[in-house]
């Protein structure tokens, strides 16, 4: 894994509905996605940029400025469905090394792209989207 990479402090973070990755924004054309993860027995979350992994987070940088989700823009559906295919294979702890997490101490084996794509936050009124 490499160190996390300089991200500009303002992120276009999108509110992407599904609690697995609930983070995704658009930079210079590539899809940054924060996965969060079974803490703490791993990391918070780890970011993958395009579906690679680049670093696993315990804090939010404060550069991030990572808001809560209730006050984000929810992405598109065309953008929901892009992320989640981009993502596929990748909601366990552990998968992007062909490793997922499968303890009996872990929820990891419940992350399926099924489960991943299902929408965790009730559907916000255009009105409310910023």
């Amino acid at each position: 894994m490499s160190r996390l990479p300089a991200v500009p402090a303002q992120v276009p973070w999108r509110d992407t509905g599904t609690g697995v990755f609930p983070y995704a924004a658009r930079v210079e054309g590539r899809w940054h996605v924060l996965r969060l993860n079974d803490f703490p027995e791993h990391p918070l979350y780890t970011l993958f940029i395009d579906a690679r992994v680049i670093a696993d987070v315990d804090d939010a940088p404060t550069g991030w400025r990572l808001p809560p989700r209730s006050v984000l823009p929810v992405l598109s559906a065309p953008e929901r469905a892009r992320v989640l295919a981009v993502m596929a294979g990748l909601g366990p702890y552990g998968a992007e090394a062909g490793a997922p997490c499968a303890g009996d101490w872990c929820t990891c084996d419940i992350l399926t792209d099924e489960y991943v794509a299902r929408l965790t936050l009730p559907p916000r009124p255009a009105s409310d989207q910023r």
